[in-house]
């Protein structure tokens, strides 16, 4: 039989990510049990943290997250490691979707599902996409929309387009790939989106256009992300959030790629509503630099603290107040991929906490009521982490 630990978080000052003001916060097990501005002695065993005031936040979802590791543009020495737990603890990410990237060849869909499962044993909150960059990518169960209805880790699934390294499907194949993630996610309950990698090919998001305007397919499957990757892109992207989509920002993109602060102040000014952007890290996936021959010049990898990095660089850019950049990796990612007990400071929620310092830094970090990280430093490190 499990105990159940209680933690009562006093005097934090809660941005659930609306400003609640200031809270006591208990959290059962893995749950936040109670929140009221002062919750009085308990009859039970408690552990006890009085933060003074302390901003507390929920913890930060990162939806394209190459767990297992991405890269190999550059051959096998090119291939960037898994990702260890700390990483993303200490980057106050605590949940976590992960995908598949380029290389779907030496990284296969068991090895992400055993990652995945991996990590949640470890103390987070994990998901899947099933597929890589090709149209025809191999699935676990054989087909993605068995998948999604089969096995609970996957939500949805994943495709490139536009871009060199796809296997340079039609726009058939992708209509046939969308309409399997959405009956798999109708059958599961579950959000069946297609996250789609956007490269920087000229057709853009066309092939999304046509489908939307020839088939019966809603809006809502297509989810394309890396959409700040260049001007042209962008630009089409803001017309496709307009019409209804959501769209996802990928963080520390550099090159001809809009900055993050400056995409998100772009979208709001076009009208596109705050609840359809989101972030995401990219991280532990490759950045290849390519020339105009689709040659490859160089690569670095994208780190995971992108995501806080980048929340933060809206804040101080003066685009968005902290309570409302925070919607954009909190609970904008959790309606978007129906999770429902994420993104949320909230009774009945998961306990996936943040407590800043004044600085913005973070001090501690708790995933599903434990504590992960206190004073900036990791208390719980991955199995084979030093």
């Amino acid at each position: 039989m499990e105990v159940v630990m209680f933690t009562l978080i006093k005097n934090a000052h809660v941005y659930a990510p609306a400003d609640a003001g200031r809270q006591d916060i208990l959290l059962a097990g893995r749950k936040i049990a109670h929140m009221a501005p002062e919750i009085g002695a308990l009859p039970f065993e408690c552990t006890i943290i009085d933060v003074q005031g302390a901003k507390v936040t929920t913890g930060f979802i990162d939806q394209h997250i190459h767990v297992t590791g991405g890269g190999g543009e550059g051959s096998f020495a090119t291939r960037v490691p898994e990702i260890q737990l700390s990483q993303l603890t200490t980057a106050g990410t605590t949940t976590v979707i992960g995908l598949l990237g380029t290389d779907g060849v030496t990284r296969s869909m068991e090895n992400l599902l055993a990652k995945a499962r991996g990590l949640e044993e470890e103390g987070i909150s994990t998901w899947i996409y099933s597929g890589a960059y090709p149209a025809d990518s191999p699935h676990i169960t054989g087909n993605l929309r068995s998948d999604i209805a089969l096995i609970d880790k996957v939500i949805g699934g994943k495709v490139a387009m536009s871009d060199h390294r796809s296997s340079m499907p039609s726009t058939q194949a992708y209509a046939a790939l969308a309409a399997e993630a959405r009956i798999g996610g109708m059958l599961s309950g579950k959000a069946g989106v297609l996250h789609i990698h956007m490269g920087d090919g000229k057709r853009g998001l066309d092939p999304i256009l046509e489908i939307l305007d020839t088939t019966e397919l809603p809006i809502s499957v297509f989810r394309p992300t890396h959409v700040n990757r260049n001007p042209v892109l962008y630009k089409q992207t803001i017309a496709f959030a307009l019409q209804g989509g959501i769209i996802d920002l990928t963080c520390g993109m550099t090159g001809s790629a809009i900055p993050v602060p400056e995409a998100v102040q772009q979208a709001l000014d076009a009208g596109v509503p705050l609840e359809r952007l989101t972030l995401s890290s990219d991280g532990n996936g490759s950045m290849p630099k390519f020339n105009d021959k689709n040659e490859l010049i160089g690569l670095t990898a994208a780190a995971p603290r992108y995501l806080y990095e980048e929340m933060l660089g809206i804040v101080k850019a003066g685009v968005l107040p902290f309570e409302k950049a925070l919607q954009l990796i909190t609970c904008n990612v959790a309606d978007a991929l129906k999770l429902e007990a994420k993104g949320l400071v909230a009774v009945g929620k998961d306990a996936d906490l943040l407590v800043w310092n004044d600085d913005l830094t973070l001090n501690k970090v708790f995933a599903k009521g434990r504590l992960m990280v206190n004073a900036g430093q990791a208390v719980v490190k991955g199995t084979f982490e030093n």
